[in-house]
């Protein structure tokens, strides 16, 4: 009998413990993942945002396309904003691109033998930004303001985006360059929150910041 009752203590015991761990378990890290086009400033956008708020650089930037070839995260990113703390996770991806041909690579100088390797890992890095599409909280999608939004990589990232429901900033760079063109691309995604900045000029990054905590 004595036996029994015992028993009977335990399984209360385990099932209020369990309970009280799904309760005040903690949150699951926030992934904010930076994506968008080859060349549209991802990596300059990621240093920016690591060198502002824990005094390092993230990862290298280029003029070379696909400089990115590997997702690329730094974890516990502590943003803070009218005395309010946000902790993340950044995480910069490969750009995305419907095409890759080694031979794009030969222009800058590269020989053959490096420049299909290069074109090898760019497609796997896409793919694997593909694939992170599902883990991330919120995803700023990097546009090149001086170029066309409409094209068939923004259009079907953002329609992956959608279909899952992720939040989305688009992020106008390269405002500082006298092409660029911000009210074509909130002319282009009028259903988005657009934010014009310069990730290597430092320009309108308080703006994005807030709008950050906003939507985090």
């Amino acid at each position: 009998m004595l036996s029994s009752i015992s028993g009977i203590h335990r399984h209360i015991r385990d099932t209020f413990n369990a309970l009280l761990s799904k309760i005040f378990r903690k949150k699951p890290d926030i992934k904010l993942g930076l994506y968008g086009p080859v060349n549209a400033g991802k990596t300059t956008l990621a240093n920016r945002i690591c060198l502002d708020w824990i005094g390092e650089e993230l990862g290298k930037a280029s003029v070379i396309p696909h400089e990115t070839r590997e997702i690329q995260v730094k974890e516990k990113v502590t943003m803070k904003h009218n005395g309010k703390s946000l902790n993340f996770n950044l995480v910069d991806t490969p750009g995305i691109a419907t095409k890759i041909d080694f031979e794009d690579f030969l222009k800058y100088g590269m020989k053959r033998k490096e420049s299909k390797q290069r074109a090898k890992e760019a497609t796997k890095g896409v793919i694997e930004s593909i694939k992170w599409l599902d883990k991330m909280d919120l995803v700023l999608v990097v546009i090149d303001s001086t170029q066309d939004p409409i094209n068939q990589v923004n259009i079907t990232l953002l329609g992956n985006l959608d279909a899952r429901k992720t939040p989305v900033i688009i992020v106008g760079n390269k405002i500082d360059l006298k092409k660029s063109n911000l009210k074509r691309v909130r002319e282009a995604f009028p259903q988005y929150e657009v934010i014009g900045i310069s990730a290597k000029n430092d320009k309108n990054m308080k703006e994005l910041y807030a709008k950050l905590f906003k939507m985090l």
